[in-house]
């Protein structure tokens, strides 16, 4: 994997994160035929899009979404990818879309579900219900999250595959439960094969964990430690797995969770604190329970993560000193009580 020492601009940190694998070829020859990603607008959506059409230039790869955020449709236009306007709550927008022996699912809805749960229930569960029936014949490889699973000792492996996914509180991690139920139903009835990928954390510059805390440093803010662990990736990583996963579909649908080495956020602060020259405000204690995941499966699948925390680190420090760009979009991975 070819990265740089720092990232100049947004340009050359999305350039990198969807530079694909040598594995990540080889692994769609097992997976012929078009890609159809629908929610191709989120956060993740642009470079694992661009990153499918990098790694195989004559496969189709349809990006579906609204496109509320101006010029993406054109980048992605740009860069080979069909781009289709739809709203995945209809399903007459649904029945417009081309056929696609590979799915890729990562619509859904996080922040603001508290005061209109009712959205969030609606795009979390009743979107892939209607997205499990129209694309019964795919490949479904369907984004979830790690916050179906209940809060493990941090003192363990995290939460393995074979845990039920039991969320400790809040909407948002409770429809997200419904979201996979939704889509093993559809598996089991119709054959569909999938898998649901528990990704906890991806990291981007501009987005993420160890840039909501570097922030926080930068701004003399105080960091919470009671949710003291979390897991995390590089986003680059993220896609490349979550695009090799079309070769690894299971049927019926079934869990891998996604993502990178647990961290200690309390090490993470003082790490970024050292770096940037700032003593980090730490408050509290960390709590014996957090949202950990135990990704052994996700490394025999693909190996190791190759980009590690101490890279990681330093890529943040260097964008937030700089003042780069940021989603404005706070992860909230403090919260414990499952209010986003």
């Amino acid at each position: 994997m070819n990265l740089p020492d720092r990232f100049h601009d947004v340009d050359q940190l999305e350039d990198a994160m969807s530079q694909p694998s040598a594995a990540l070829a080889q692994a769609l020859q097992r997976a012929p035929g078009d890609i159809l990603v629908l929610g191709v607008g989120g956060k993740m959506g642009p470079t694992l899009a661009r990153m499918a059409k990098r790694a195989d230039p004559g496969r189709r790869v349809i990006g579906v979404a609204r496109f509320s955020q101006p010029g993406l449709r054109q980048e992605l236009q740009r860069e080979g990818i069909d781009c289709l306007e739809a709203d995945l709550l209809s399903r007459e927008a649904l029945a417009d879309l081309p056929d696609a022996p590979n799915v890729v699912f990562m619509a859904g809805r996080k922040f603001g579900s508290t005061g209109s749960e009712w959205l969030t229930w609606a795009m979390n569960a009743h979107v892939p219900a209607l997205v499990a029936e129209r694309f019964a014949r795919s490949r479904i490889v369907a984004f979830s999250t790690a916050c179906v699973y209940p809060f493990v000792d941090t003192r363990g492996p995290g939460a393995p595959e074979s845990l039920p996914p039991t969320a400790p509180s809040g909407e948002y991690a409770n429809s997200c439960v419904a979201r996979e139920r939704l889509f093993q139903h559809f598996s089991h009835r119709h054959g569909t094969p999938g898998r649901l990928l528990r990704l906890s954390y991806a990291i981007d510059m501009r987005y993420g964990v160890l840039h909501d805390v570097a922030q926080k440093v930068l701004r003399r803010q105080p960091i919470d430690l009671a949710m003291g662990h979390a897991n995390v990736i590089w986003q680059g990583e993220a896609n490349d797995w979550a695009l090799r996963t079309l070769a690894h579909c299971d049927t019926p649908t079934s869990p891998l969770n996604l993502s990178g080495p647990r961290i200690a956020i309390c090490e993470v602060a003082m790490g970024l604190g050292e770096r940037l020259g700032l003593e980090p405000i730490l408050q509290g204690e960390e709590a014996p329970t957090a949202w950990l995941v135990d990704c052994s499966e996700a490394f025999r699948l693909f190996g190791p993560p190759q980009v590690g925390i101490e890279r990681m680190l330093d890529w943040t420090a260097d964008w937030v000193a700089r003042g780069g760009a940021s989603l404005g979009k706070p992860t909230h991975y403090e919260a414990r009580d499952g209010k986003y």
